[in-house]
């Protein structure tokens, strides 16, 4: 720690579609969706995170909520700003004498293009960092998982988060062969969305549909130890009419089977473009997952059926990005795969 250390802060950040998470000092102090909430005559933004999630589907003509990115990047360049800048303000405890000036890591889809870099790295910079290095998301999430990514060994990890699901097979401290495609929690909330209007004719929104999928989501018909049915409020199509119903985990499975069949179709399309050599490794180690999509119920074992490989979930699937983004942060030069 050097004299002037104070004036610099050092934060970690796993900017996610969904779920956006700040680490600082090897802790994790921010933990928000990413969402906002704006003055629509105004333009100023009145909540983030938890305070804007409660707001989301319950607002007058006044007041938008809006998620400033969508399937991993940047949609709303103003709203990520802004966003940023409120979380990043969520880490101090008391207001610093003098603004510190921000030292980042972020993670970025592998999958990105340049252009969408660039807007991640404005609007860190906008946000007041004066240093930003960005990472893969699987790289930072094998790091987080714990596999040392510098061994010349191979391992494939599958980051499913809410707007993008990352494939990778990394080896050497670097991405050998990545698939990146942009169906991932987003959409299985889309489709309980649609099974709800289409099956029972009850019209639901996002946040019912998000809970439904962590009650009682599934990518299998049939689990060992199901959890309990769920009565879902909605409104009647028909009438016009809130009502309940109950809703059991067999239907989610069904609801979500056409989005997790093109994700097992993008593991294997990755699985053909890995070498042989690394092929092999991943015969031994297997595949790793991580981030939100890993929680869903029974999803391991369907990829495992259909790769014929074992599949780990990582503790903590969630923060696993985030983890590794919190260690690439405290090798800030050494990494070979932080990018300027």
């Amino acid at each position: 720690m050097g004299l002037f250390s104070f004036l610099t802060k050092e934060i970690a950040i796993d900017l996610g579609t969904a779920n956006s998470i700040i680490i600082h000092n090897d802790k994790v102090v921010v933990e928000e969706p990413s969402i906002v909430a704006i003055n629509r005559t105004t333009g100023e933004m009145i909540a983030v995170g938890k305070q804007a999630m409660m707001m989301h589907g319950k607002t007058h003509e006044n007041i938008k909520t809006l998620r400033p990115l969508r399937d991993g990047v940047i949609a709303d360049f103003q709203a990520a700003e802004a966003m940023i800048r409120a979380m990043i303000k969520m880490t101090e405890t008391k207001k610093p004498l003098f603004p510190p000036s921000l030292k980042m890591v972020i993670c970025i889809p592998s999958g990105i293009t340049e252009v969408e870099e660039r807007a991640v790295r404005d609007s860190c910079e906008q946000a007041g960092a004066k240093d930003v290095r960005l990472i893969h998301e699987p790289m930072a999430a094998a790091i987080g998982i714990g596999i040392d990514v510098l061994e010349p060994v191979g391992n494939m990890v599958i980051d499913i988060g809410g707007g993008t699901t990352e494939i990778a097979v990394i080896a050497l401290g670097g991405i050998v062969c990545n698939k990146s495609i942009r169906i991932a929690g987003d959409d299985f909330n889309t489709d309980i969305m649609e099974y709800m209007r289409k099956q029972h004719n009850i019209l639901i929104g996002e946040r019912t549909a998000e809970k439904i999928k962590i009650e009682v989501g599934s990518a299998l018909s049939e689990l060992d130890n199901p959890p309990p049915d769920l009565p879902v409020h909605g409104r009647d199509m028909m009438t016009g009419v809130p009502k309940e119903i109950n809703i059991c985990y067999s239907e989610i499975a069904h609801s979500l089977d056409k989005s997790i069949i093109k994700i097992e179709a993008a593991i294997m399309n990755a699985l053909e473009m890995t070498p042989p050599e690394l092929a092999a490794d991943i015969y031994r180690t297997g595949i790793y997952m991580a981030g939100g999509g890993g929680l869903l119920r029974g999803l391991d074992k369907r990829i495992a059926q259909k790769t014929r490989l074992t599949v780990h979930v990582a503790e903590d699937p969630l923060r696993a990005v985030a983890r590794g983004t919190g260690i690439a942060l405290k090798n800030f030069n050494k990494f070979p795969f932080l990018i300027k």
